[in-house]
């Protein structure tokens, strides 16, 4: 049987899943406005990308510790290889992004505040060309983590309600920390059939 995720990498994954999505909210609402509103955003904006940024270290950590179970046997090569990217991608994003705004707002000539008094140490010297290099590069990656989101989130409901493999259980489960090996279902098997090589001796007639 394969265990579930450990509760430390369940806790952050889901904590993590709504701060990002409230992030990338909270970024398509900042250019989209010029109100008023944007200052607000734009004060929630700093601390949640820290947020994010310390525990996407705390989370790798975890991963290290409590390392994830396996795939199912019965996913492709392909799809395995693909799970293996999206999350590498993700987790590069998730320290990139808050890294690049940090230097970015480094790069201004206005001081870093973080909250109330709290004032972020620059990490970056002051330069307009370095901003202006920075600020479309920070919006390019906003892009790119927002499509990988999507691909995460799709990703899962497939494991969910198509593959039904036990996957999107070993991490959305809060119950007992074992599941039984899944069964492929039919249109996981025939997709694995079509992606798998002929066997030797074996020729098609025309």
């Amino acid at each position: 049987m394969t265990p579930h995720f450990a509760t430390p990498s369940k806790i952050l994954h889901w904590l993590m899943a709504v701060m990002v999505l409230a992030m990338l909210l909270i970024g398509v609402g900042m250019v989209s406005t010029f109100s008023e509103r944007y200052h607000l955003l734009v004060s929630i904006h700093k601390p949640l990308g820290i947020a994010i940024l310390v525990l996407v270290i705390v989370r790798f950590v975890n991963r290290m510790i409590n390392r994830p179970p396996p795939l199912p046997s019965t996913l492709p090569p392909i799809l395995k290889f693909a799970a293996e990217a999206s999350h590498i991608l993700l987790y590069a994003l998730l320290f990139a992004m808050p890294v690049i705004g940090w230097a970015m707002l480094s790069a201004s000539p206005y001081p870093i505040v973080l909250f109330g008094g709290v004032h972020l140490p620059p990490i970056a010297p002051q330069s307009a060309t370095l901003y202006g290099i920075l600020r479309p590069l920070h919006t390019y990656l906003a892009y790119l983590l927002f499509l990988t989101f999507l691909a995460h989130l799709g990703a899962a409901l497939l494991h969910a309600l198509v593959f039904r493999d036990g996957v999107f259980e070993s991490m959305a489960s809060w119950g007992a920390g074992k599941r039984q090996p899944p069964v492929a279902p039919p249109v996981l098997s025939a997709f694995a059939e079509g992606l798998a090589p002929p066997e030797p001796g074996l020729t098609s007639e025309i």
